[in-house]
């Protein structure tokens, strides 16, 4: 998928919010949806990744100031990129459609967990602790 803004920031994007958001998401409307609310919250440069190699690639040629890491992709786990995202500082919240216990692995256990489907408040919110994180 495309990145919605390619080319640097578009807007200016408020002090509490990062600068820069990656979302991992595997399912192209919720991506989508999802990167177009974050652009109207004043975020300057919202990317897409729908697997982890995109994501791992899209981190590598620049890295983010927050990423949405949805946990169940098409056929894999999205753990590799979090641990990625842990070794370069990175902060992220974990997205995800299943309820009950994600099965997050205790390592990752402390970050931030948005639950599908979830209120655009709760976006802004989570968005709004990136530095917590």
């Amino acid at each position: 998928m495309q990145p919605i803004d390619p080319n640097g920031p578009a807007a200016h994007t408020p002090a509490d919010l990062p600068g820069n958001v990656l979302v991992v998401e595997d399912d192209t409307l919720i991506a989508m949806d999802t990167a177009e609310t974050i652009s109207g919250f004043g975020v300057g440069s919202v990317r897409t990744a729908r697997d982890v190699a995109d994501a791992l690639k899209m981190i590598a040629e620049r890295a983010p100031d927050f990423v949405l890491l949805d946990v169940g992709l098409v056929r894999e786990k999205s753990f590799v990129v979090a641990e990625q995202l842990e070794r370069q500082d990175i902060p992220f919240a974990f997205v995800t459609g299943y309820s009950g216990s994600v099965g997050v692995p205790a390592a990752l256990a402390h970050h931030q967990v948005l639950r599908k489907p979830y209120l655009r408040d709760e976006l802004l919110e989570i968005l709004r602790k990136w530095r917590d994180d």
